[in-house]
């Protein structure tokens, strides 16, 4: 069927509800709008689904969300044994709009083909569901979120049993169960005879995850010292995540939390914050502003399911910068790994996992201090992935820590995806323990900097929507696939590396690496998950001018030629900002 003919068997059909034929009813007239609701089924990616909520094939809605659903049942139904598939699939949302929603369909789907399906009583975070299938020895996990995006998403990400992400070949899999489904009034319903497995957890299942975090404290002695007097300004972002780290904080010891009580409590409006990312300064301007009122050392954010963490600290100048997650993550590598030596724990086969676009200033800490640095393609699960693989070969690797450059950090191993409880935990105990110093952790940056070099980098986002959009986007990549790009800038190319082809012993992936004459490097991908392509700059200099000139010229030749080559598509909706 064409996208029309979709638009009309979902205004026609009696399976879908009166709310759904209204809302389609309205764009009647509308082609255009149509046409992009229904000119493709919303896309099962890396490991899920993510749009906007709204009737139509191609947005996230009740029915989309069933049929993803019965998709994964199928493919556990045929793919694992009776026993692995009693094991049943654990279920947990944020608060966005529909989330409790599309949490109870798919749960409800899950019991409907035979499943059993573990529900929380409310919202949890994406980290504590990563546990909880491991901790509940599940088969699979469904989190219900759409992350840092727009109050109008939400998303749809499904776990395997080890906790993490599925990786490509199961995801493969299940698209191809999720494909196959044509007509939604064959997905089951819930009958009386299977309600029952439809179980919901108690907050035992919270009180596990706490002890879990707390037990990667590396200092506790240090927080016991200045635990009642060091000030952090937290705020969730009117996410998931004020429960769950307030708690953890102050089971730790930190008694001096103030939280940013706009955006203390769930809201899935986001009040008034337009994109809760915190890797955008914006997103973190109150609790900035409530830091230099109470004279707070660390600013902490997270993203409305809290996996990632933002965070800004005081400056030289009295004023706060927001730290990039490369910063963090080098920093963080830095404290583990000297807070293991202080104790005697650090294992010599110890290793740190990172990305291939996250920068080298925590590889090259780790390699200094004779730690091993695997690089994985970007996506949080290939970490996770590694440290199964650890398990598995009797621990011939130990994970130290893992991360990437857009705020994931995972500390120990009992989640398998990134964490925003225990890296603000950790990254609390660590601006801490530059506190007894006397130093803020903005001078602890500076102190590495200083002794490793001068690291930069800047990511470049370009939105390009709907279906011309997705077209200039592979043609982008084409055109620096395909053209012998000699230079960057003021630099000469070295080297380039497509991923597509796996190299590197990694899975193939739609990524390119460009690596410069001096050290730098530049990588290309598109998001899995958004309409968008990103660039990646990276550099190294003796000092921060050095290293800024050295981005400025860089990102000087992206955009020119970017833009050249969005201009001779005037019809692609674009948008480009840094």
């Amino acid at each position: 069927m064409n996208y029309m003919d979709k638009y009309k068997e979902w205004r026609n059909n009696p399976y879908f509800d009166k709310e759904t034929k209204e809302e389609l009813l309205n764009l009647e007239g509308n082609e255009k709008e149509i046409e992009d609701r229904f000119y493709k089924d919303l896309e099962f990616g890396t490991a899920g689904l993510r749009g906007v909520i709204a009737a139509g094939t191609n947005r996230i809605n009740i029915y989309t969300v069933r049929r993803a659903t019965f998709g994964l049942a199928n493919y556990i139904i045929k793919n694992t044994t009776e026993e692995e598939k009693s094991r049943g699939v654990v279920i947990a949302h944020d608060n966005r709009h529909m989330s409790r929603e599309f949490c109870i369909e798919a749960a409800n789907t899950l019991a409907a083909c035979g499943i059993k399906a573990y529900i929380f009583d409310s919202l949890r975070t994406t980290p504590e569901l990563s546990f909880a299938v491991r901790n509940l020895n599940t088969i699979a996990g469904i989190v219900i979120t759409a992350s840092h995006n727009p109050p109008e998403y939400n998303g749809y990400k499904v776990y395997w049993e080890d906790g993490a992400q599925v990786m490509p070949h199961i995801a493969n899999a299940i698209t191809e169960e999720i494909n196959s489904i044509h007509d939604y009034s064959t997905i089951p319903t819930l009958t009386e005879e299977n309600k029952n497995l439809v179980v919901t957890l108690d907050e035992k299942a919270d009180t596990e995850f706490i002890e879990a975090v707390k037990k990667q404290v590396i200092r506790k002695d240090l927080i016991e010292k200045v635990g009642k007097e060091f000030k952090i300004v937290f705020t969730p972002l009117c996410g998931t995540g004020n429960k769950p780290i307030r708690r953890a904080l102050s089971e730790v010891g930190f008694e001096n939390i103030i939280v940013v009580k706009e955006e203390e409590n769930p809201d899935p409006n986001f009040a008034g914050i337009e994109y809760p990312n915190p890797e955008e300064q914006k997103a973190l301007s109150r609790g900035i502003e409530l830091a230099k009122r109470n004279g707070a050392d660390l600013v902490i954010a997270t993203d409305p399911d809290c996996d990632r963490v933002g965070v800004a600290v005081k400056t030289t100048t009295g004023d706060y910068a927001l730290l990039t997650g490369n910063q963090i993550g080098g920093l963080l590598t830095d404290y583990i790994i000297e807070g293991l030596k202080e104790k005697g724990e650090l294992k010599e086969n110890s290793t740190l996992i990172k990305t291939i676009v996250t920068s080298e200033f925590g590889a090259d800490i780790a390699k200094a201090n004779n730690v091993e640095v695997l690089n994985v393609l970007t996506g949080f699960k290939f970490i996770g992935e590694k440290i199964k693989s650890f398990e598995e070969n009797n621990n011939e690797k130990t994970y130290l820590f893992g991360y990437e450059e857009s705020y994931g950090y995972l500390v120990g191993t009992h989640a398998r995806d990134k964490d925003g409880v225990v890296a603000s935990v950790l990254i609390s105990e660590m601006a801490a323990y530059y506190y007894s110093k006397g130093m803020s952790l903005y001078e602890g940056l500076i102190s590495l900097y200083e002794k490793y070099g001068f690291f930069k980098e800047k990511t470049i986002s370009i939105t390009l929507k709907g279906i011309e959009g997705l077209a200039k986007i592979k043609d982008i990549i084409s055109y620096f696939r395909e053209n012998k790009v000699s230079s960057m800038g003021d630099f000469k190319v070295v080297d380039m590396k497509d991923y597509s082809k796996g190299i590197d012993n990694l899975p193939k992936a739609d990524v390119l690496k460009f690596f410069l004459e001096d050290g730098s490097w530049v990588a290309i991908r598109p998001s899995g998950t958004e309409p968008k392509l990103k660039f990646y700059i990276a550099v190294k200099g003796i000092n921060e001018n050095e290293a800024t000139d050295k981005i400025d010229s860089i990102n000087k030749y992206i955009d020119t030629t970017v833009n050249s080559l969005i201009i001779e598509n005037k019809e692609a909706t674009s948008k480009l900002y840094c």
